[in-house]
């Protein structure tokens, strides 16, 4: 069995009017609902069971589930239309829909990608509590690895900020030996171990995963994977759906 979680609660604000009369995760590209590109493509990596969160507009994607057989055999919905979760409450909400301790892979709806999943979740070893899908691109943000590339830290290079559970990152920016951190820019995928549910308890309703992440790092292993030729194309803006709809996934 693989397991994945697709994130669609979001509220598609950027996507109006389009989302004015439906969630994002059915917006069409290319003739086709956003969901079912992320669905399909992770069902020909050997994905086999789904957890999809719902919020805005929440009724309109449990019924496409329930019209097409394989996905509602396939498919379990975690309800978040009381309150949106973001990416680390959504994934605490869920995780008595996940079956046994198989890795659960993490990707948002709105999102098209090169990754080759079957390739992507050998990545994750047995010993590691979560793989972090990261590149070279730039950004103002970047996850903290060390050589090993477990993650120590985050760091805003605008404003200089740096977070990070380790006491000599956050005042050195460097590892405890004072060499530098390498910076990648984290990509929105990753794969969870649910070893690491137990650690969530002690965090409210809502929450971000990579909060999570940098609160346990110190604590769990977390790594990243380097993916150089990464192609990335968020598709939670107008402006980038006519791109989308020509993008190789």
């Amino acid at each position: 069995m693989k397991q994945a979680m697709i994130l669609a609660a979001g509220l598609g604000t950027r996507l109006k009017p389009l989302t004015d009369t439906m969630p994002k995760a059915l917006v069409p590209v290319g003739g086709r609902p956003l969901l079912d590109i992320t669905l399909q493509r992770l069902m020909n990596a050997g994905y086999d069971r789904f957890v999809v969160n719902v919020h805005h507009f929440g009724q309109q994607i449990i019924d496409h589930i329930a019209r097409n057989e394989t996905y509602s055999r396939l498919v379990r919905i975690s309800d978040e239309r009381e309150q949106l979760l973001d990416t680390g409450g959504g994934l605490k909400k869920a995780a008595d829909l996940f079956d046994g301790s198989e890795p659960i892979l993490i990707h948002n709806v709105d999102i098209l990608d090169n990754v080759d999943y079957h390739w992507f979740a050998q990545q994750h070893l047995p010993d590691e509590d979560a793989a972090l899908l990261v590149s070279r691109r730039k950004t103002k943000r970047y996850l903290l690895f060390d050589n090993a590339m477990r993650l120590m830290g985050w760091k805003n290079v605008e404003t200089g900020e740096i977070r990070s559970p380790y006491e000599y990152v956050r005042r050195t920016g460097r590892s405890q030996y004072g060499e530098e951190l390498n910076m990648f820019a984290f990509s929105g995928i990753h794969s969870f171990s649910p070893r690491l549910f137990p650690l969530m308890q002690r965090f409210p309703d809502r929450f971000g995963i990579i909060d999570f992440y940098l609160s346990v790092c110190h604590r769990a292993r977390i790594y990243g994977c380097i993916k150089d030729d990464l192609q990335v194309l968020d598709v939670g803006k107008l402006d980038s759906l006519a791109e989308a709809s020509r993008f190789k996934c």
